[in-house]
């Protein structure tokens, strides 16, 4: 028998060597295994896809090693990582890595205990392995098949029946939490007898043993046991000198909500809201597969539609995934899932321990958990029986992987919900405008919820010229309408959340007498001051450097800092308003773990009275008391070299003005901008989004951009410049060459920012319609080609297919 296995290396072609599967292996290993074999003169973890009786190989050489007995990969994420490889044009081997948790991609033993089910019927050879397994537990999988030949299928099916369970260690110590157990080696009789031989001095181990008899157990955690019995771990040590006790160490769980309570805020649906959840319901029973496209207002109820269709979901015996776009939004998001649904609930994204999310991962798999809420990557929990996915706030970019393989979580949520035969349902109150044409083309189903719930309405918007606050002699952030309000709000004990996206002190550094700008060293980017630790850091690369005294070209004294940046926004409030408690939210305040909850719990919490951040906070908050919604500048994604910066400022403008007046309590929003006649604002302003939707589509019309046309993006990097170009030249002229007529090919050009961490960067953009094969084959073809006649393996390409940044 032979297996064809998929490696790592960097060749876009590669789907599988064959390699000969040895005896030993051949009962156990399957499609989806992970396996070691050998490279040249190393090993190499792979991926096995396909197995088979013949090969046309000649030399072949067989597996070294299989690393887990039961697949990591099961069938739809093989045939899902094929297809994302084809598609997004990316090494088959990365598409497997990222299917899997991090802790699967280190290498590991794998080790059997006996498991929590019990058989009646078992064979003669199957209570011989469990009479063999339990006094060794936990033993080595390779020591079991070694002692037991012949009966691999057996102890497979023993495995996946419950009976035994299989667990891994990582050399990645991180991977598993171990946790050390006092074991009794005897019977309640043999405790009794010992107690009476103890001497009258022994109290402490008597009290163990007392332990052990009075609650009938034969295991308890060390820890528990020393800390009720108030005991010393010298008593523990002679108990199992003396043979009568062993400690044993036992997996146990990582659960970031361990100890938490969760409340269920049920609310009976509104008329508007049954009317949609009926047509998910439909389409769920009679699993059709045609998307939702939920387009509600900010406040409008969308998360306890979700709520009601996952619990339809889980009457069907279905899995459903809800994936949310920030890591802010995670924990109000998880509070209202684990308070409906409880352990049923995983939760996964990225601020969680790489153990945390192995673990979410393998509950997922067990069938332990029915629900995932996660950010980007869940979309990949392995679900066996997904009945819906729930995309929220489908619109935002984070869904967008801006690393290798560059996919969308949307595309993943298509595909998947395809071969389930489930329900999709993108929730938004700004669609992307490629989703609302979709929808206006009836290619997905429309659901509109137009009105908010709890009879709030929706804030009034309030825009602001700062161009006629400069002429008025206000120089400050601050508006003169926008002081007014804070102070009105901060006297009525009304909460304020304003948005800024900048984070740091200053946006980049001038020295006034020559004009030298301070610059990343790595990268074409200017430096960002921050007041905090007062230096300057590039926020590509993480290079830092200390406040300048001195300018460095012409060692002047005057150094001026320019921009506003979050941190300079918050000394500016503690100035203005004496005594204000303000939290910043921005990836410096929010680095370490379980920060954002923090924060977001000590303002819901009412500590603070102002809530200061990036678009971080900008979507899916809900807070009774804020009132008020401040915008600083609104022109900062306007300005930026991109189709979409419209769209981005439209879709940031309404999303943080719904943080307002969500309850009883009317909000305003204050949108101060030196643009204030620009499209995207005044609709904006208006919280009309059809009609954005509709002048924005006339502007991507007449430029041909999406979604009248598809994009991809190419981009060549180098550490020398004019190798960078000549290849990408080279590229650029095979492409228009094999495409012609097909498609259009616009570069090459430097890309916007043209260095980064000491790579120059290069980069082409194919628009075509319709025939993304031919423009495809025609992509993979021409790297094919530079590949082959610039031997150089340090040049970087990337393939982003409808790109969502251009910079």
């Amino acid at each position: 028998m032979y297996a064809t296995v998929v490696i790592d290396i960097p060749d876009l072609k590669h789907q599988g060597f064959d390699y000969q599967i040895p005896e030993p292996y051949r009962s156990t290993i399957q499609v989806g295994s992970r396996v070691l074999v050998p490279l040249t003169n190393r090993l190499v973890q792979g991926y096995v896809v396909d197995i088979h009786e013949t090969t046309e190989v000649g030399k072949i050489r067989p597996i070294h090693e299989v690393l887990d007995i039961i697949p990591s990969l099961s069938q739809e994420m093989i045939q899902l990582g094929k297809w994302m490889s084809e598609y997004y044009v990316s090494q088959l081997f990365r598409t497997y890595q990222i299917l899997l948790p991090a802790a699967l991609k280190t290498k590991m033993e794998e080790y059997i205990i006996i498991g929590n089910k019990e058989l009646s019927d078992l064979t003669l050879i199957e209570i011989e392995i469990m009479d063999w397994i339990r006094p060794r537990q936990p033993v080595s999988i390779k020591k079991l098949l070694g002692s037991f030949p012949g009966n691999e299928k057996i102890i497979k099916e023993l495995i996946q029946s419950g009976v035994l369970e299989l667990q891994r260690e990582f050399k990645d110590k991180t991977a598993k939490k171990k946790i050390p157990y006092l074991k009794s080696r005897l019977t309640l009789e043999q405790l009794l007898l010992e107690i009476a031989a103890l001497p009258k001095q022994a109290i402490k181990q008597k009290m163990v043993l007392e332990y052990f008899i009075s609650r009938e157990i034969d295991e308890v955690s060390l820890s528990q046991l020393l800390s009720e019995l108030k005991i010393t771990r010298s008593t523990i040590q002679l108990l199992v000198k003396k043979g009568n006790f062993t400690i044993i160490e036992k997996e146990e769980y990582r659960d970031p909500y361990k100890d938490r309570v969760f409340q269920d805020k049920k609310i009976t649906l509104t008329p508007m809201q049954d009317q949609v959840l009926r047509k998910i319901i439909d389409s769920m029973e009679n699993q059709r597969t045609v998307p939702f496209l939920l387009h509600g207002i900010t406040g409008s109820g969308k998360t306890e539609i979700y709520l009601s269709a996952i619990q339809h979901a889980l009457e069907q015996g279905k899995d459903s995934i809800l994936l949310v776009p920030e890591i802010s939004l995670t924990p109000q998001m998880v509070e209202r899932f684990k308070g409906r649904f409880g352990e049923l609930v995983a939760v996964m994204h990225s601020r969680m321990s790489q153990g945390e999310r192995y673990d979410e991962w393998r509950r997922i798999q067990k069938g332990n958990a029915k629900i995932v809420v996660g950010a980007r990557s869940a979309i990949f929990a392995p679900f066996r029986n997904l009945g819906l996915i729930i995309i929220d706030e489908e619109h935002e970019s984070s869904y967008k992987q801006e690393e290798h393989p560059k996919y969308h979580a949307r595309d993943i949520a298509i595909w998947r919900a395809k071969y389930h035969h489930a329900t999709l349902v993108l929730g938004s109150a700004t669609p992307s405008m490629e989703s609302y044409y979709q929808a206006s083309k009836q290619n997905y189903q429309l659901l509109e919820l137009p009105e908010r719930v709890f009879g709030s309405q929706l804030p009034t918007v309030h825009i602001v010229d700062m161009r006629e606050q400069l002429r008025m002699g206000n120089r400050s952030m601050f508006s003169q309408m926008l002081q007014e309000k804070i102070e009105e709000k901060l006297e009525k004990k009304e909460q304020i959340v304003l948005f800024l996206n900048r984070r740091g002190y200053s946006t980049f550094v001038m020295c006034r007498s020559c004009g030298y700008v301070m610059k990343c060293p790595h990268c074409d980017i200017s430096l960002t001051y921050h007041h905090s630790d007062r230096s300057l850091r590039c926020h590509y690369c993480g290079y830092t450097e200390h406040q300048p005294k001195l300018c460095p070209e012409c060692h002047s004294p005057y150094i001026r800092y320019f921009g506003t940046g979050t941190q300079k926004v918050e000394e500016e409030l503690t100035k203005r308003f004496p005594g204000v408690r303000v939290i910043r939210m921005d990836v410096d305040t929010t680095s370490k773990k379980g920060a954002h909850e923090r924060l977001l719990n000590v303002f819901k919490n009412e500590q603070a009275d102002i809530l200061l951040g990036t678009q971080m906070i900008a979507k899916g908050l809900d807070f009774p008391k804020v009132t008020l919604v401040g915008v600083i500048s609104a022109d900062s994604l306007l300005r930026l070299p991109d189709f979409r910066s419209a769209e981005r400022t439209f879709q940031l403008l309404t999303q943080v003005s719904g943080r307002a007046g969500r309850h009883q309590l009317p909000g305003d929003v204050i949108i101060q901008t030196y643009d204030p006649e620009h499209y995207s604002i005044e609709h904006a302003s208006h919280h009309d989004y059809n009609s954005f939707f509709r002048k924005e589509l006339e502007q991507r019309n007449l430029l041909h951009y999406p979604p009248f046309t598809r994009m991809i993006l190419i981009q060549f990097s180098h550490e020398n410049l004019m190798l960078a170009m000549k290849a990408i030249e080279r590229f650029a002229r095979e492409l228009k060459g094999m495409l012609k007529i097909s498609a259009e090919v616009l570069g090459p050009v430097a890309a916007p920012i043209p260095k980064i961490k000491d790579r120059y960067r290069f980069q082409c953009v194919v628009k075509y319609n319709d025939e993304y094969f031919i423009v495809n084959k025609a992509i993979h073809r021409a790297i094919q080609v530079v590949n082959e006649s610039i031997k150089d393996r340090k040049i970087l390409i990337q393939v982003d297919v409808d790109p969502y940044m251009l910079l």
